[in-house]
């Protein structure tokens, strides 16, 4: 049978990917769910070429322009953010694939584990916020939650047909982004076109932005903690410019097992939808020719302190993670507005850390308090009301 799938953020970077996987193997897969916040027009667009069951327009005032454009498609169309959280739970969606960017993901997910859905997740903020919870939950739904983060995806394949082998610690390579060589003082000055300049991947604005920070790879790190068992002791980070080799697992004998291919989000998106088969593809091919030199390095969490600072939210527990990424998205969208530098964003998220009241055992009601009065604290810190 078909497997159907609902699209979390149908209209950015993955979730445009995801159809195009979807539309190679029309077999395999069916959509059942569309869902976007604001592009109208590429929302209407997928809609009528692959005529899902219903859609979903987060931004309530565009209802009437989908629903008009849509009127006379056989086309369900709704809207608002409980229309979302109630979406995910019909009874004819398979797989949720959640690729919202930000703490947007995290309830529509939250409400998908509730119903038994399983979880391609490609919003590594839901375990950032509410990893225990999630995991929790996922466990009590009997819920597979399968990564589609290129390096997690990377770790999970390194594991299939090991997990009664002990792993000693497992590694996240990252690209170091841009500014990788860059001094601090050469930092002191980059612009919004700069950070957005990745040398590897094709990302929308705000992710792109985490990795010139290395925010991005801190909050791997932290999404790892969660779906892999291990504390930050076992998790490692590795410079890796080239992008092939996506992370790596050491086992306790001293082995390690490493996924490698070209930069590509489709092959982690395929494998999620697909697993636990393998799909053949026609994506281009990794050839060590191509690469006969592949780097390492350390990266350097005094010059890119945002990296050190999720190593800490995750050490300290509780509801850090959650001020941490909320501080950080308020933060990249004064960056993205020419509102602060880009050396002082780890600034202004680590005063926010510091501000907003410590719960050790948060449940939702916490993290979502702890959300909203986050923001407004690194608001007031930025002197920038989104």
């Amino acid at each position: 049978m078909k497997k159907r799938i609902a699209i979390l953020g149908s209209t950015g970077s993955i979730g445009t990917q995801s159809l195009e996987v979807i539309a190679e193997n029309p077999e395999m897969f069916e959509v059942e769910v569309l869902t976007a916040n604001n592009n109208v027009g590429l929302l209407i667009e997928q809609t009528k070429k692959f005529q899902p069951n219903a859609v979903v327009i987060a931004n309530e005032k565009k209802y009437k322009e989908v629903s008009a454009a849509l009127e006379n498609e056989p086309v369900k169309v709704f809207a608002g953010t409980d229309a979302l959280n109630q979406i995910v739970q019909m009874e004819t969606v398979d797989t949720v694939l959640t690729a919202m960017v930000g703490y947007s993901g995290l309830i529509p997910t939250y409400h998908a584990v509730k119903a038994g859905k399983n979880i391609a997740l490609a919003n590594k903020e839901t375990l950032v916020v509410a990893g225990g919870i999630i995991t929790q939950l996922a466990k009590e739904n009997q819920v597979d939650i399968i990564p589609v983060d290129s390096e997690h995806s990377a770790i999970f394949q390194c594991l299939v047909g090991e997990f009664t082998n002990p792993v000693e610690k497992i590694i996240l390579t990252c690209s170091g982004g841009p500014f990788r060589e860059k001094s601090l003082k050469e930092l002191e000055n980059v612009t919004v076109n700069d950070a957005l300049d990745h040398p590897n991947w094709d990302m929308g604005a705000k992710i792109t932005i985490d990795s010139a920070s290395l925010m991005n790879k801190g909050f791997e790190v932290i999404e790892a903690r969660w779906l892999f068992g291990l504390p930050a002791a076992q998790i490692d980070v590795v410079v890796h410019p080239q992008s092939i080799i996506h992370s790596l697992v050491q086992f306790e004998d001293g082995s390690i097992k490493a996924q490698m291919g070209l930069p590509d989000m489709r092959l982690p998106i395929q494998y999620a939808l697909g697993f636990p088969y393998r799909i053949k593809n026609n994506f281009p091919r990794f050839s060590f020719l191509d690469y006969p030199t592949l780097d390492f390095a350390k990266p350097d969490t005094k010059i890119f302190r945002n990296l050190a600072l999720a190593f800490k939210a995750l050490e300290d527990g509780g509801n850090v993670p959650c001020v941490l990424n909320a501080a950080n998205e308020v933060v990249v969208q004064a960056f993205l507005e020419g509102k602060t530098g880009f050396l002082q964003m780890p600034d202004l998220i680590e005063k926010a850390m510091q501000k907003v009241s410590f719960i050790e055992k948060p449940d939702m009601d916490d993290l979502i308090h702890t959300n909203t009065e986050t923001r407004r604290v690194t608001e007031l810190l930025t002197g920038v009301r989104n």
